[in-house]
């Protein structure tokens, strides 16, 4: 059975990572950007003109936007879609003061039910080069979990399914959040035992967290959550944990952001989550 045809809304190195990662699957892999990729695309991706196109080729939809920009792109995609699609995000914050999960937006600005997310430890340059990694997908609707295991399992790429979406878009969010303390605890030299302190207690209250919400808490106790946070002790390249240790190092958090030359999701989250 061919899987079905999927499209990648958002070019940055997220939205790439996924995009190529579908791509090796086979079938059509779209990707529909606001950049100038001028070429730079990963093989066999091709670029969508608009909203339309993704629509008419492409069954299954992925966000990889920033959250503040997700209800804008969700409401342009809505004039296009109708319920024979899925959408599913790969977004890894909350939207507005009441932090909203994005799958809720999507529910709100489409006509499409079917919707999920994606999650868990892995980076979007391993997903890139297709090097060996683990992911998390999320949805009430088994038939979404299939159809992303379908269109991003691989021998190098291993999809683990949860009915838990708002459990697991809770999980991402507050990984970030905490991934930048990983970061600041790496930058200040804490040993292994406090390091270890430092994971257990922050999963703990997170889950409660994402448990207040309307999430299960067991969701943070597995890949999603304590997974993706643990990967980022060693992922010394990711995004949140550069802005730890650079904030670690005396950067003001302006220095530590142009370092990174990346949007980090939880820099605007995290006060929020806060108060």
């Amino acid at each position: 059975m061919a899987r079905p045809g999927v499209a990648v809304i958002g070019g940055g190195a997220w939205g790439l990572a996924l995009a190529g990662a579908a791509a090796r699957t086979g079938g059509t892999t779209l990707l529909l950007s606001r950049r100038a990729h001028d070429g730079a695309l990963p093989p066999g991706v091709t670029l969508a003109r608009d909203e339309s196109e993704v629509a008419a080729r492409a069954r299954l939809v992925l966000l990889a936007v920033p959250s503040g920009v997700a209800r804008d792109v969700a409401r342009a995609l809505g004039a296009h879609v109708d319920g024979g699609h899925f959408v599913v995000h790969g977004v890894r914050g909350l939207v507005g003061d009441a932090m909203e999960s994005i799958s809720s937006v999507v529910r709100d600005e489409t006509p499409v039910r079917r919707v999920g997310a994606l999650g868990g430890p892995a980076l979007a340059a391993d997903l890139l080069a297709g090097r060996p990694s683990v992911m998390v997908c999320g949805s009430h609707y088994p038939e979404v979990n299939r159809a992303l295991q379908q269109a991003f399992g691989s021998p190098t790429l291993r999809l683990y399914s949860t009915d838990d979406l708002l459990g697991l878009e809770w999980a991402s969010a507050l990984v970030g959040c905490l991934a930048i303390g990983v970061g600041y605890a790496r930058g200040v030299g804490l040993g292994p035992g406090l390091m270890a302190a430092v994971i257990t207690r922050a999963v703990e209250e997170g889950a409660r967290l994402a448990a207040a919400a309307g999430g299960n808490e067991r969701t943070l106790l597995g890949l999603a959550g304590y997974g993706d946070l643990l990967a980022s002790i060693a992922q010394g390249e990711r995004p949140e944990v550069l802005v730890g240790e650079a904030l670690a190092g005396g950067k003001k958090l302006e220095q530590a952001l142009s370092q990174v030359n990346q949007r980090v999701e939880a820099v605007e989250l995290t006060p929020r989550i806060v108060t």
